[in-house]
């Protein structure tokens, strides 16, 4: 026989459990049982359904892309009539960046010689000494020679320059130059993603396609949501902007495209989805120059081209998810979690909000005082004897 207390070897292997008390009060039952099926339904409707946080998330995405322009035009300018994509888009190789001109400034036939600056406050020059050789003038288009010029033009005097002559003369695009048939030129974007973690990979273009298929094909978000050739007329009317009025000065534009990918289902259901967005106000447009040289009677000449059109930048994005048992877990346990609240709350209620709450706390609490302990009369039981099989 050994006696049982705290200081016996054999107390380690004891399990104390909590006493609870039970109370027939209909009020607080009603909003423990409330707030119970509360918090089963955030579990099951927002964590799980909703937000998806049995699953792991992968949201980087590798991707790359290319794209391609198709379509010819009808210019006016001095080196051709008619114009391809190898003459209207800029980087010939696209990437997730490309450029579609709709407009232009030509100035023709200019040769490398000496000639007078166009009006800028860095020119303007009253003698010679105004103009030092080799100094190059600030957003000009030349190096000076040293020679103040007195022309018709500039009563004061201009500074002369070396460079290619004449200056690109400052003025407003003309509507008239506008490449009309650019609103039925084709834009197509092959794009590839992985998502590392889940170690998935994908592409926007079915393999399986003939060729003949993407000859006649159109995206529609309804008829073809697979085709990946966009009419580029299309696209800048779903940014909400005219296709005539933006290509006058250009704009730049963004396609995105992405990925929400569920790999608890099949493939068939990882598809990219498609918008178009304006980037910045587009009020300036968009405009780059470039220069075609020749070479006429053994003298070197170029044609400046000051090209208005439109800019598009390629985003993508998106998420992969995927069934993870641990995820799962955590979330289900740190939502239940949250029962533990609504036994606190009831207990705040019955021990100081009800009627009967000394009654309940009473019931709840055992209090021993220090007078208790000092009186033999009222000394707590000792915990009977247990016998043990050594």
């Amino acid at each position: 026989m050994v006696q049982w207390n705290i200081l016996h070897p054999l107390y380690f292997f004891d399990y104390a459990t909590v006493k609870y008390v039970a109370t027939q009060n209909k009020k607080v039952g009603l909003f423990y049982r409330i707030f119970q099926l509360s918090v089963i339904g955030y579990l099951i409707g927002w964590v799980l359904i909703e937000k998806k946080q049995y699953q792991a998330k992968d949201d980087t995405v590798e991707s790359s892309v290319l794209t391609k322009v198709k379509g010819v035009a009808r210019v006016n300018t001095t080196a051709s009539e008619l114009w391809g994509p190898e003459d209207y888009v800029h980087p010939k190789q696209g990437e997730d960046f490309l450029f579609i001109t709709t407009n232009f400034i030509e100035t023709p036939n200019q040769k490398f010689v000496n000639c007078s600056e166009k009006s800028l406050p860095d020119a303007i020059c009253t003698k010679d000494e105004d103009c030092i050789a080799e100094e190059v003038v600030r957003a000009g288009h030349g190096i000076k020679t040293g020679v103040c010029l007195k022309t018709a033009e500039h009563s004061d005097g201009i500074c002369e320059i070396r460079g290619w002559c004449p200056p690109e003369k400052a003025q407003e695009p003309d509507e008239a130059n506008v490449v009309r048939q650019a609103e039925n030129f084709t834009v197509y974007i092959k794009n590839f993603i992985r998502f590392s973690h889940f170690n998935f990979s994908k592409s926007n273009v079915k393999p399986n396609e003939s060729r003949a298929y993407f000859q006649k094909c159109l995206y529609d978000e309804i008829v073809h949501p697979y085709c990946p050739i966009f009419r580029l007329g299309d696209i800048i009317n779903k940014t909400g902007h005219s296709f005539q009025e933006i290509a006058v000065k250009g704009g730049s534009f963004g396609i995105m495209i992405e990925w929400c990918c569920d790999l608890d289902k099949e493939d068939y259901y990882c598809n990219p989805k498609y918008s178009f967005i304006t980037l910045g106000s587009n009020k300036t447009g968009f405009n780059f120059r470039f220069a075609e040289y020749s070479n006429v009677g053994g003298e070197k000449q170029r044609t400046l081209y000051k090209v208005f059109g439109f800019h598009f930048k390629v985003m993508v994005f998106g998420t992969a998810r995927k069934f993870c048992f641990i995820n799962t877990l955590i979330s289900i346990v740190s939502v239940l979690a949250l029962m533990t609240a609504g036994s606190f709350l009831c207990d705040i209620i019955l021990l100081c909000m009800m009627k009967k709450s000394p009654f309940y706390r009473d019931s709840k609490f055992e209090r021993i005082t220090k007078k208790d302990k000092e009186s033999p009369a009222k000394k707590m039981p000792e915990r009977p004897k247990r016998k043990f099989s050594l």
